[in-house]
């Protein structure tokens, strides 16, 4: 049953209030002077406050109901209060509404208005406990969380960002293999460090490969080492990512563009850790977690014969599922924080874009909007014009003439989940007058990784002549 405090000193007015109040499963309690209330206020929980504007006798400036309210203000800020005042004080009254107080009563009361007021007023209450509630329960699951793992500093406050965090701290004590899924720069790398520093491996190397940024004909010699005269160019021995990685971690980004050759060499050594380099038939062995990651959709490339079956179920044993940024809105506004140089600040309007936008670059979009802004402001604080995102009506129409016309409000495949298929590829080439570097931007790919799914697709790479 929620509770009322009546401050009156008026003992008809606090009887027909209590009164009123009783009749509507409300329970009261009568404080005749501003004293009184305030120690009520200390002794008991209460859910909302009636309070007079004046208590002595022959007084009628408000002064006291003022003061009263400044107090309860100060020491319950969440607590709202419903001032009772004669038709002389509305001047008065509805300056401390503009304070903070909740709602204001002229006296006579009408019964109707007050009990919808108050019914309001509790209910808007109850709502903001429970999610002060539940803000403090996520503020001690996140601190827990940062107490006994290695975060590698990651700046979060998503419940979805938790969850993922939680579950790579569970997961990295075994020598399961992990896949990370999810769009460009939503910060998979950063979960792969994640769960090399909470390994049983964490005193050994982490070693990262981009898959997609390099040629197709050195990605064995990368992964795997090669000897010297092993190919054209490779004068001396080299050893590849898997030593380099021997009794840590090795993280493969982009496994989804890792060519069929590659593949089944990398089947074998998830499953014996024997390899051989290029060029030599001597047997190697290491011991290495790998951790791999992908913002394609690996069921659909095994579905065309691109990605092996056998090694998708190898390297997804444990699935680590990064949602886009626009997915992770609680994230923002401390990663825009944590980007910002010291000495900048973002205002309110800044706030309200950030918030706005659907970061189709996610976190990586988020940090260069951020170090873009921080120059190009004058003064210590960004606004939204700083930032130079689309405006939120902007962001509408393109989303309502998407829907209506069933098309993209992005380029494909810019930091989407989906790997850009042939159709994409070949629009983003025409767009851009077959120029590959504005096209690999364009699909949000490298332009090596771009290079490499031409190969794989079949499609010519000649760019046009410049004079």
């Amino acid at each position: 049953m929620p509770t009322i405090l009546v401050i009156d000193d008026n003992p008809a007015v606090a009887t027909a209030l209590e009164t009123l109040f009783s009749l509507h499963d409300i329970d009261t309690r009568v404080a005749p002077s501003p004293e009184a209330g305030l120690a009520l206020l200390a002794r008991e929980p209460v859910d909302l406050v009636v309070q007079d504007m004046n208590f002595q006798a022959d007084t009628t400036s408000g002064e006291e109901g003022l003061a009263l309210f400044e107090r309860i203000r100060a020491q319950h800020a969440d607590l709202p209060v419903i001032l009772l005042t004669a038709w002389t004080h509305l001047e008065s009254a509805v300056d401390l509404v503009k304070a903070g107080a909740a709602d204001y009563l002229a006296k006579p009361w009408d019964d109707r208005k007050l009990l919808a007021t108050v019914n309001n007023l509790l209910a808007l209450s109850q709502a903001r406990r429970e999610l002060a509630r539940h803000r403090d329960g996520a503020q001690r699951r996140r601190n827990a969380l940062e107490r006994s793992h290695d975060l590698r500093g990651y700046v979060f406050a998503d419940a979805a960002t938790e969850r993922v965090l939680a579950l790579a701290c569970q997961v990295a004590r075994s020598e399961l293999p992990v896949l990370v899924t999810g769009p460009n720069g939503a910060g998979k790398e950063k979960i792969a460090e994640i769960v090399h520093a909470n390994s049983a491996v964490k005193a050994g190397p982490f070693v990262a490969l981009n898959c997609g940024a390099l040629p197709a004909e050195l990605i064995e010699a990368e992964l795997f080492g090669a000897e010297a005269g092993a190919y054209t160019g490779a004068q001396r021995a080299r050893e590849g990512k898997f030593e380099a990685a021997d009794g840590g971690t090795l993280f493969l980004d982009e496994i989804g563009t890792l060519p069929p050759a590659g593949q089944v060499k990398l089947l074998r050594v998830l499953e014996t850790g024997r390899f051989e380099r290029l060029g030599s038939n001597r047997e190697r062995q290491v011991k290495v977690r790998v951790v791999s990651a992908t913002n394609a959709d690996l069921p659909a490339l095994i579905r065309t014969g691109q990605f092996r079956e056998d090694l998708y179920y190898r390297l997804n044993a444990i699935e680590l599922a990064l949602p886009p940024l626009a997915e992770r809105v609680d994230d923002i506004l401390p990663l825009a924080r944590h980007f910002l140089p010291e000495g900048k600040r973002l205002d309110a309007s800044a706030e309200r874009a950030l918030l706005a936008h659907r970061w189709p670059g996610n976190v990586r979009e988020l940090r260069n909007a951020i170090q873009r802004a921080a120059l190009l402001a004058t003064g210590e604080r960004i606004g939204a014009g700083d930032l130079g995102l689309p405006t939120v009506a902007a962001g509408n129409a393109a989303n309502t003439h998407a829907s209506a016309t069933g098309a993209l409000s992005t380029p494909p495949g810019n930091g989407g989940a989906e790997e850009p298929d042939r159709a994409a590829i070949e629009a983003a080439l025409q767009r851009h007058g077959g120029v590959l570097a504005q096209a690999a931007q364009d699909l949000g790919l490298s332009r090596q990784a771009l290079y490499r799914r031409l190969e794989r697709l079949g499609l010519r790479r000649d760019e046009p002549s410049r004079s």
